[in-house]
């Protein structure tokens, strides 16, 4: 059976500071290394949550591509679109963390496999099938073949009929330069459901407030949108409702990925028939599990593990 729910990946690998406050310039142990992305991330919970998955993507023919794509085959999603390249290097990123909650990164990924994603990986017959193609705003940020891909890949399933989900996922260390809008227009042209940060949210669209940015972003003809609030929880937005959900308390380890497993958890919810509410709830308590483990996908919750919590 086809997936449902597909990706565009940036697949890469996490290589982590053992200690807090261990700066990147200085010698320090590491750990690692985890499989990681925020495609990756999202596609890996989606499938652990009970989604149908696949992912799109590049990686070096090497030792940390086969862990990347090992896992994501572990949790059933479907690599059969994931290219494996000869001389090419599968993404790093080298990540120290600082005891006010603060990480610094170090990215090995313009440079490496991941930034062959390009109009050519996308192939149509793959593409038709899914009902989600979600996209996030590191693979638009990493080259210009794999920004073409995406925008190939939007119009394709939309003009099928199915939806759209966005992650603006906007790390400076990948952009640097101010042409964020710009990057991303092509996608929120077709955005059925916008996943932002409130900082992501304002950038989108110039409004400080993020209640009011993110009305603005409904205004354009966005179904849905899921301002995740991290340790506040998310609100969801749509032109008739506000649901404000608190989040999890949990002990936070490792909170790298936990937008995107909130974002396959939402994904599941709506392919599932749920009410908002409880799609939602849903989220967040799978982005609020993801953060006990350190590695970005080693926190992320099977659905048992959600739905216990979702009746406790």
């Amino acid at each position: 059976m086809s997936p449902r729910i597909l990706v565009l990946a940036d697949p890469l690998v996490e290589v982590m500071r053992k200690e807090l406050n261990q700066p990147l310039s200085r010698n320090a142990d590491f750990v690692g290394p985890f499989p990681s992305g925020a495609g990756a991330i999202f596609i890996d919970a989606a499938a652990r949550l009970g989604g149908s998955t696949g992912c799109i993507g590049v990686v070096g023919l090497d030792a940390f591509g086969e862990c990347v794509v090992t896992r994501l085959r572990e949790d059933n999603v479907d690599t059969a679109y994931v290219r494996q390249v000869p001389g090419y290097t599968t993404g790093i990123a080298f990540v120290a963390y600082n005891d006010d909650g603060s990480r610094n990164f170090l990215f090995h990924l313009p440079q490496s496999a991941a930034a062959l994603l390009g109009p050519e990986d996308v192939r149509p017959e793959y593409i038709v099938t899914a009902d989600f193609l979600h996209i996030t705003g590191s693979v638009l940020s990493i080259s210009e073949s794999a920004r073409q891909a995406c925008y190939k890949a939007v119009k394709l399933i939309k003009k099928k009929g199915g939806r759209v989900s966005f992650d603006p996922n906007i790390r400076p260390e990948l952009l640097g330069a101010s042409c964020v809008r710009e990057i991303v227009e092509p996608v929120l042209e077709f955005c059925d459901l916008l996943l932002p940060s409130s900082s992501e949210a304002a950038m989108l669209t110039g409004d400080v407030d993020e209640t009011a940015a993110c009305h603005s972003l409904l205004a354009r003809g966005i179904s849905i949108v899921a301002l995740k609030r991290g340790s506040q929880g998310s609100v969801v937005f749509t032109p008739k409702q506000r649901i404000e959900v608190p989040s999890l308390s949990v002990t936070e380890i490792d909170p790298t990925g936990a937008g995107d497993c909130y974002g396959g958890a939402f994904v599941v919810g709506l392919l599932e028939g749920w009410d908002l509410p409880r799609i939602a709830r849903f989220a967040n308590i799978a982005g609020a599990l993801s953060v006990t483990r350190m590695g970005p996908m080693e926190g992320s919750p099977r659905r048992s593990e959600v739905m216990a919590r979702m009746s406790s």
